[in-house]
């Protein structure tokens, strides 16, 4: 088994491990069946190596696609997750490194490329969280991270594989239900989310006339290696959306095999909100 390529990276506050949350997140449905969507793409996802980001790179398998997964440190859930691509039949290249360094992204990309051949498909995920219920609690340097990690890095490594993506590539985001609703405890978290959905949209303009689709995912609470690591009692979590539960990751990566394939051909600059029924404008 190939090990995965390394670079240098910063000091970032990882979500755990995925292998040992209880109970394990539902990965991808046994009832789902690819139709080669995807066939003969080639993908890059930040985050790749759990939660959202796992989910949608084993879908994308199914349907075809080769992945390459951006991730940092969680190298067993980065090889788990290679080894479910590679049951798909498809290549799998991982990547570790920190996005928030603008060249290790920009080498990430360029590896991609000469590993695969061409780019297609980008999924910008990556994400941290750190709830706090006072913005006096915020301190100068998680601002920082948060944003240097929500944010920055869609910038980072668009700025580079713009001169690999080509007509008929696609884009999709990562935001979250918090940039539309907000929330008391995630303001720096929501702030960046907000930030990703503007660009989604002023990229999706800046991109249309070359033939690249930009769109977003806005997931709800979904059961996630995050949510564990960042919130002390989990027991209620996702209670209080209409559904009365959770999400799984399996529920939410289907909108991204959606927005990255022909099917979503006339949508470009939306949302798709996946969120256990709360209503949500925009």
């Amino acid at each position: 088994m190939n090990q995965p390529k390394t670079f240098p990276q910063q000091d970032q506050k990882q979500p755990g491990d995925q292998h040992k949350m209880d109970p394990q997140p539902v990965v991808i449905r046994d009832s789902y069946k690819g139709s080669e969507k995807l066939k003969g793409k080639n993908a890059l996802i930040t985050g790749g190596d759990s939660g959202i980001g796992q989910s949608v790179a084993v879908h994308f398998a199914r349907e075809g696609a080769n992945i390459a997964i951006i991730y940092l440190e969680e190298d067993e859930d980065a090889l788990e997750t290679k080894k479910l691509i590679e049951a798909e039949g498809q290549e799998c290249f991982l990547l570790e490194g920190d996005i928030k360094d603008p060249e290790f992204c920009k080498k990430a990309v360029k590896h991609v490329v000469t590993e695969f051949g061409g780019l297609d498909i980008l999924i910008n995920n990556a994400a941290v969280q750190f709830p706090k219920d006072s913005i006096q609690d915020i301190s100068i340097d998680q601002l920082k991270e948060t944003f240097e990690t929500n944010i920055y890095p869609y910038f980072y490594i668009l700025k580079e594989a713009l001169h690999h993506l080509k007509e008929n590539s696609t884009i999709v985001n990562t935001t979250s239900v918090t940039s539309y609703r907000g929330s008391s405890h995630l303001l720096d978290y929501a702030s960046t989310k907000g930030a990703i959905t503007s660009f989604t949209r002023s990229l999706s303009s800046m991109l249309v006339s070359k033939g690249i689709r930009v769109n977003a995912v806005a997931p709800g609470p979904i059961w996630t290696p995050l949510i564990p690591a960042t919130f002390e009692d989990v027991t209620k979590f996702g209670q209080k959306v209409p559904m009365g539960r959770a999400g799984q990751p399996g529920e939410v990566a289907p909108a991204y095999v959606f927005l990255a394939s022909e099917d979503s051909s006339y949508i470009t600059g939306q949302t798709i909100h996946v969120n256990g029924g709360e209503l949500i404008g925009g």
